[in-house]
C-alpha cells in the first residue's frame, strides 16, 4: 500500500544549518523555531533517562550518532552490530532500563537481530533502533538502498515492534518501546525509523508537547494473598524443600528480601548461573555443591525467577528422580514468575505465584512474619544429607584445584581466577565458552548479585566482548572476561573498542587450540586441519597490544596470577593468553548428550 500524506505539515530539512541549535553542555536551545526528527529522537530518549547508546554509525543514522554525542549522551561505537546489541541487552539486565542499540538499515539491522532475539529469550530489556528504507519503495519492492521490510522480520523475534513515520509520533514510538521492553516479562523491542523521518521538521513547541515521559514503565504486579498463602502452606509442610533462584531473581534487585526469605525459612537454595551471588556461593544454605542430590530428592521445590527449561532438565527425567525423560520425580512445585503462562509449561505447578519478583518475595516475607511462632525448619535428616555431600564434593574439588599440571588445565587456571574474584568481589565476571563456561561456573564463587554475566538461556557464543564493554561502561567496575578460545573468536575485534574507550577489562583466554579441544586430526590424513582445530600457538595477546592495550602470554598459574593482579591494579585494557593443555576439555562440555552422535542408537 502506498504511504498516505503526512498527518501534519511536516517540512523536510536537509542541512545541518537548518536543524535546531544545541547549547553548550548538551542542553536543548528552547528558542529554536523548529525541531527535526533527529532532535525529537534525542529529546525523547533524554526525557526518559537514557544516557548511553551502543551501536555502529552508518547510513542513515551517522548524523544521529553525532547529534546524540553533541547532546550529552554517551555513544559507544562498536566494530560489529551484534556485539553492540549484546552490550545493550546486558546493560538492560544490569540497570532495569532498556539498553539501546542503534544500527544502520538491512545488513546492520540483521546483525543486531541476533542480540535482539537473545534479549527476548533471556528477558533482558533492550530496544534495537534501526534506520530503514522508505515505505513507498519497500512496499512496491522497487529496489531502494538496503531495501528490507525490517519491521516484519523483527516481529517474530521481539516482544514488540513499532515503526514511526511522522515526526510528531516519535515521542509515542519511543515511549511505547520503553514500556514494552521493561513491563511485565522484560524483552527485546524493535523500533524502526525510516530515513525520511529524520529531516522532517515541525514547530518546536508542538514537538516538545508530543514527547512522553513514561510514568511507571514497569508497574508492580502484586500477588493475591490467598495465592501467597497457598504457596507458603505447601512449603511449610515440606520435609525436603529446595529453593531455586534464577536470573529473574537477580534482575529484580530485591536482594535483601530474597536473602531474608532464604535465611528465615532455612531452606537450602540452588542458584542458576546468573543468580550466583544473590547470596554468597559460600553461604551455608547453598546447595550448589550437592546439585545432583538435591534435585531428585527434594519434595517441594520453589522456583523464583527461573524457568523449568532445558537448563533444569525441564523439571523431569532422571535429573529429577524420574525413570525416563518424560517423567518427573513427583515433586510439588511452587513457581514465582511474572508471567502466568510460564506455569505448567513442563510439569504441573501446584502453587503458581504470579507477580513481579520483588512484590512476591515481599508478600511471602510479610505473611511469614505475620504468622504466630517460628517457621518450621527443614528436617535435620535433609540438611545433614546435603551437608555431607557438600563436604565431600568441596574436598574433592579442593584436591583437584591443588594440582599443578604442566601445561595448565582448566582447573589449575581457574583456581587462580577463583582467588582473584574472591579478593575483588566487586569485579564483574563475564563468562562464555563450552568447557570454559562449565568449569568456571562450578569453580569460581561469586559473592555479590549481578556480578556474573554469561551466555544465558540459549547458551549463545559471542556475548563476551559486548557484555564486557557494557559492564564496564554501566558500572565503572573492573571486568574479568573468562573466554574459551573459540568463543572469543566471535567478538575478539572488540578489543579495539575496549582500548578506544580505555575500559578496565581483563580478558583471559583459556587457549587449548580449538573448539572443545585442540588435538583432533583430519580423519582422511589430508593437509586440511580438523574443522575443530585452530592455529597452534596462536598469540591472542598481540591483538590487544595492536590497539595499545596490554597483552600477556601466561604458561603457568603464577604467570596468570601476576598478570591478572597487574591488570586489576592498573585498570588497563588487558588480554591474557592462558595456554592450557590442548587435550583438556570434552565435546560440548556438560551438554554432550545434546549431540545426536552421543545419543544411543536404536
Amino acid at each position: 500500500m502506498l504511504e498516505v500524506a503526512p498527518k501534519s505539515a511536516a517540512k523536510p530539512t536537509s542541512t545541518a544549518e537548518e536543524t535546531p541549535k544545541i547549547a553548550s553542555g548538551g542542553e536543548i536551545n528552547t528558542q529554536a523555531q523548529e525541531n527535526d526528527g533527529f532532535q525529537l529522537v534525542i529529546d525523547a530518549l533524554k526525557l526518559n533517562g537514557i544516557d548511553t547508546i551502543f551501536g555502529l554509525p552508518g547510513i542513515p543514522i551517522t548524523d544521529l550518532t553525532r547529534k546524540l554525542q553533541r547532546a550529552g549522551l554517551r555513544v559507544i561505537s562498536f566494530r560489529h552490530e551484534q556485539n553492540a546489541g549484546y552490550a545493550a541487552s546486558i546493560a538492560g539486565f544490569m540497570t532495569q532500563k532498556p539498553g539501546i542499540c542503534l544500527t544502520v538499515s538491512a545488513p546492520g539491522f540483521l546483525n543486531g537481530l541476533t542480540a535482539l532475539a537473545n534479549a527476548t529469550t533471556n528477558c533482558f530489556p533492550m530496544i534495537l533502533i534501526s534506520g530503514s528504507s522508505e515505505r513507498e519503495i519497500v512496499d512496491l519492492q522497487q529496489g531502494d538502498y538496503e531495501e528490507m521490510d525490517q519491521l516484519a522480520i523483527a516481529k517474530p523475534l521481539a516482544k514488540a515492534a513499532f515503526r514511526v513515520l511522522h515526526a510528531e509520533d516519535i515521542g509515542v514510538g519511543v515511549a511505547r518501546a520503553i514500556r514494552a521492553a521493561v513491563s511485565g516479562r522484560p524483552g527485546g523491542v524493535y523500533l524502526d525509523l525510516p530515513a525520511k523521518l529524520f529531516p522532517q521538521a515541525i514547530d518546536a513547541e508542538v514537538g516538545r508537547k508530543s514527547l512522553i515521559k513514561v510514568v511507571d514503565p514497569a508497574p508492580r504486579q502484586i500477588p493475591a494473598p490467598d495465592v501467597v498463602q497457598r504457596a507458603l502452606d505447601l512449603l511449610r509442610h515440606a520435609k525436603r524443600p529446595l529453593i531455586i533462584l534464577g536470573k529473574g531473581a537477580a534482575y529484580a534487585q530485591a536482594d535483601a528480601d530474597i536473602r531474608a526469605l532464604v535465611e528465615k525459612t532455612g531452606i537450602p537454595y540452588l542458584p542458576m548461573a546468573m543468580a550466583k551471588g544473590l547470596l554468597p556461593d559460600t553461604h551455608e544454605q547453598s546447595a550448589s555443591a550437592a546439585r545432583s542430590y538435591v534435585l531428585p530428592e527434594a519434595d517441594v521445590v520453589m522456583v523464583i525467577g527461573a524457568r523449568l527449561n532445558w537448563l533444569l532438565s525441564h523439571g523431569k527425567g532422571k535429573t529429577w528422580g524420574g525413570n525416563s525423560a518424560k517423567q518427573w520425580g513427583g515433586q510439588k512445585f511452587i513457581q514465582v514468575d511474572i508471567s502466568p503462562q510460564e506455569a505448567d509449561s513442563n510439569v504441573r505447578i501446584d502453587a503458581p505465584v504470579v507477580g513481579d519478583i520483588g512484590s512476591c518475595v515481599s508478600a511471602m516475607l510479610g505473611a511469614i512474619n505475620a504468622t504466630a511462632g517460628p517457621w518450621p525448619a527443614p528436617s535435620a535428616e535433609w540438611l545433614d544429607a546435603i551437608a555431607e555431600r557438600k563436604t565431600k564434593n568441596v574436598a574433592k574439588m579442593a584436591e583437584t584445584l591443588a594440582k599443578n599440571p604442566t601445561p595448565m588445565n582448566y582447573h589449575s587456571a581457574l583456581n587462580v581466577v577463583r582467588d582473584i574474584v574472591k579478593a575483588n568481589p566487586d569485579a564483574i565476571l563475564v563468562n562464555e565458552g563450552a568447557n570454559a563456561l562449565d568449569f568456571t561456573r562450578s569453580i569460581v564463587d561469586m559473592y555479590k548479585p549481578r556480578k556474573r554475566l554469561d551466555v544465558g538461556t540459549w547458551g549463545v557464543m559471542g556475548i563476551g566482548m559486548g557484555f564486557s564493554v557494557a559492564a564496564a561502561v554501566v558500572s565503572g567496575e573492573q571486568v574479568i572476561a573468562i573466554e574459551g578460545d573459540s568463543a572469543f573468536g566471535f567478538s575478539g575485534m572488540e578489543c579495539e573498542t575496549i582500548c578506544r574507550y580505555n575500559l578496565p577489562v581483563c580478558v583471559v583466554i583459556l587457549n587449548n587450540n580449538g573448539v572443545y579441544r585442540g588435538d583432533e586430526v583430519n580423519p582422511t590424513g589430508g593437509r586440511d586441519p580438523s574443522p575443530l582445530v585452530f592455529v597452534k600457538g596462536a598469540r591472542y595477546e598481540k591483538l590487544m597490544e595492536a590497539f595499545g592495550g596490554v597483552g600477556v602470554l601466561a604458561m603457568t598459574p603464577a604467570e596468570l596470577r601476576n598478570a591478572m593482579e597487574e591488570a586489576i591494579r592498573s585498570r588497563a585494557p588487558t588480554l591474557i593468553n592462558a595456554v592450557i593443555d590442548e587435550k583438556a576439555g570434552t565435546e560440548s562440555g556438560r551438554i554432550t548428550s545434546l549431540n545426536p552422535s552421543a545419543k544411543k542408537k536404536p
